[in-house]
């Protein structure tokens, strides 16, 4: 599997995924980094099938039409997106590329149409639902805290503790990380109740 995490511009990371043998790629989070992105896809002779966002955000969508209109790359997005998408997705479904696979989780709370992508079984990328250390913002316009409590503790720390993290900006001491490190040393995902974590997400 051919993987590479970018960062052109700002703290928004892309992800550019692709089977080495048929040479089929996606891009997740286009962000600002489609020249970047562009020069890999080329100089690796990569054909790009489809441009993934996490979620609706702009910072994270800037890139989309560019990618689509000069490889014909297809637009993919939750179901719930108000972003415009060639292929809608939902939790569960599994898109192939080549012999990779990307399982789609649905994990609203940033946003009511986020999701992170496992990749392999051993890559998740997390968008804006986890960062290494924090956890994506609740406040916003469709945000829930009580969303994001279930998509952290019933969806994202069921996964087995190896799997990498790889998300959407780069906030953390580092650029990825695991869903064991993060489970130690993440303080947003240490146990609380419901009730905790929604007071606890409305501190300021």
């Amino acid at each position: 599997m051919f993987f590479k995490q970018l960062k052109q511009y700002g703290d928004n990371f892309s992800y550019v995924v692709a089977d080495e043998n048929t040479k089929e790629a996606v891009v997740v989070d286009s962000s600002f980094n489609a020249s970047a992105i562009i020069e890999l896809l080329k100089v690796n002779d990569l054909n790009l099938k489809y441009v993934i966002n996490t979620h609706g955000h702009s910072d994270h969508t800037a890139g989309n039409y560019e990618l689509k209109s000069i490889f014909e790359a297809k637009i993919v997005a939750y179901k719930l997106a108000k972003v415009n998408f060639d292929v809608a997705v939902e939790d569960g479904d599994v898109l192939a590329l080549g012999k990779v696979s990307i399982k789609i989780i649905y994990t609203p709370g940033h946003t009511p149409d986020s999701m992170c992508l496992l990749i392999d079984n051993t890559k998740l990328l997390t968008g804006d639902t986890l960062f290494v250390g924090e956890c994506g913002r609740t406040d916003l316009s469709g945000g829930s805290s009580k969303s994001m409590y279930d998509s952290l503790f019933n969806k994202i720390l069921k996964l087995n503790d190896s799997i990498e993290v790889y998300p959407g900006h780069d906030y953390g001491l580092k650029s990825s990380s695991t869903i064991g490190e993060e489970r130690k040393s993440n303080y947003v995902l240490q146990p609380r109740s419901l009730k905790d974590f929604i007071s606890f997400m409305s501190q300021p």
